[in-house]
């Protein structure tokens, strides 16, 4: 049986680092795992007035959320935190109250930026807004990459660097791993 696993990738950039970084880490995962990217530029602002009346996009967003098994996070980081339109689709998603879409679901947080630092701050704010959303997350290991122009992952999500395409298969083998213990498949 597969794994539906929601990827909300947090940067709408056409050639987004995170974007790369997604695709290197489905390529990684067994077949048991299937990937379906959540489209999150297209949604309205969040507003407390949509939740006697939600929207159609946000709808269908909360309703994407809901199909899945499990949720991989991948953001870069702006200003030391969660880009906007990633924050934007969670508050979609997990309102209105008592409606939350990604709560009991599995998740894991990953990113990349072109700092040393490769999105931790982001991943960390947006671990503290997930454990409130009642979404458990795989702890370790962490994935901060950092991306240069030669790499690590080209614009196909191919992985170019040996060292990278190892630490990221480990990372992949322990997210299967943890959300087989999860899930209870």
């Amino acid at each position: 049986m597969s794994i539906k696993v929601a990827v909300l990738v947090g940067s709408l950039r056409k050639d987004s680092y995170n974007r790369r970084l997604a695709r290197a880490v489905e390529k990684l995962a067994p077949g048991e795992l299937a990937f379906e990217h959540v489209d999150i530029g297209g949604l309205p602002l969040y507003d407390q007035d949509f939740d006697s009346d939600y929207p159609a996009p946000c709808k269908a967003l909360k309703q994407q959320i809901q199909a899945v098994d499990a949720l991989l996070f991948v953001t870069p980081e702006y200003n030391r935190s969660v880009p906007g339109v990633l924050k934007n689709a969670i508050d979609i998603a997990s309102r209105p109250y008592g409606t939350n879409a990604f709560a009991g679901k599995p998740g894991a947080v990953i990113g990349a930026s072109i700092g040393a630092t490769g999105s931790a701050l982001a991943q960390q704010h947006l671990r503290n807004v997930l454990a409130y959303l009642d979404v458990p997350l795989l702890g370790q290991p962490e994935v901060f990459v950092q991306f240069k122009d030669d790499g690590p992952v080209d614009a196909n999500g191919e992985i170019t660097v040996d060292s990278t395409r190892k630490f990221l298969q480990d990372f992949v083998d322990r997210y299967v791993q943890w959300l087989h213990t999860v899930l209870g498949r």
